[in-house]
């Protein structure tokens, strides 16, 4: 997942395998429906973002989709929620099997979101930033009537300014508090997120969404981050200054967001819960999940918004 730097400091590996599917084919891989198998777990926050996109614009039928358990080990995600532990598509047993297909011995991170080349079963891209944009620009003869822009030319440098920031110190901040390697690091990571959880509180007093009148990327990236908020990073990364619910603009516009099909109804706390507490051993050693805490506030009617 990263490394530290000789402060603690948690450093993502942000390298992934870039090729891209695209309207032209230009990498190799020309949008076709049916061709691609999009391969996600419900408990990983980059890989949420993948499936929150492909709902809100209709891709069901034009990009089929495989979920990986909660849990993994240090080998690859598997498919043990289907019959046999095999992915009925793809006919593997941990998507490393794709991975390995197309880069034999492939030494960097196996991880999800990922899209995989049904016909020859190899891996095309696991780059999660660039997967979301490209299901909203390139596969958009394939769009559902009426689905929304998410990625909308005229906003662009302003979603992307919004999900920099979001992304350092809150997407990946929660986890630089969560994984530091020492007290000055944790703290640095700590202050940094309540900072900007603030700033978005600010921003969001006076707008319904981030950027623009209307759902787009960067609200999905926020929110992947805030509907695992109370439930993992306040207790498991130690971001507790103060949980979600206690922070009533942001709360409000959560909920408001998990309310709307594609968000809510994506979700899977037990998946969530599980992973967090279950695989990273080394912040919690005994592997007990928490029962709490209680999550059912999410379906609270929501404030009107700007």
């Amino acid at each position: 997942m990263g490394a530290y730097r000789s402060t603690g400091e948690f450093q993502r590996d942000r390298n992934y395998i870039t090729s891209r599917i695209t309207a032209d084919g230009r990498d190799g891989y020309p949008v076709e429906p049916g061709r691609y198998r999009l391969v996600v777990s419900r408990a990983c926050p980059w890989a949420s973002r993948a499936i929150i996109v492909r709902e809100l614009l209709g891709l069901q039928d034009v990009l089929s989709m495989g979920v990986c358990g909660p849990t993994h080990d240090q080998r690859s995600w598997t498919f043990d929620l289907d019959p046999g532990g095999r992915d009925p598509v793809l006919g593997i047993e941990r998507i490393q099997d794709a991975y390995f297909a197309r880069f034999p011995g492939y030494e960097r991170g196996i991880t999800v979101p990922c899209i995989v080349d049904v016909t020859t079963g190899q891996v095309v891209t696991n780059d999660y930033a660039q997967i979301t944009l490209d299901l909203s620009t390139q596969w958009a003869q394939f769009h559902a009537p009426g689905a929304p822009q998410l990625y909308p030319e005229a906003l662009r440098e302003e979603i992307d300014e919004v999900n920099d920031l979001v992304f350092r110190d809150v997407n990946n901040g929660v986890y630089r508090a969560g994984f530091a390697g020492s007290q000055e690091a944790y703290a640095a990571a700590y202050t940094r997120l309540f900072d900007r959880l603030d700033w978005l509180s600010e921003r969001l007093s006076t707008r319904r969404y981030l950027v623009g009148d209307q759902i787009t990327e960067a609200d999905i990236r926020l929110f992947t981050t805030l509907v695992r908020f109370d439930a993992v990073y306040h207790g498991h990364f130690k971001c507790n200054r103060d949980k979600l619910t206690e922070l009533p603009v942001l709360w409000n516009y959560a909920r408001d967001l998990f309310q709307t099909p594609g968000f809510g109804d994506t979700v899977n706390f037990d998946h969530i819960k599980r992973h967090y507490y279950e695989v990273h051993r080394d912040i919690n050693p005994s592997g007990i999940v928490p029962l709490g805490p209680d999550l059912s506030g999410w379906d609270l009617p929501v404030a009107p918004r700007i």
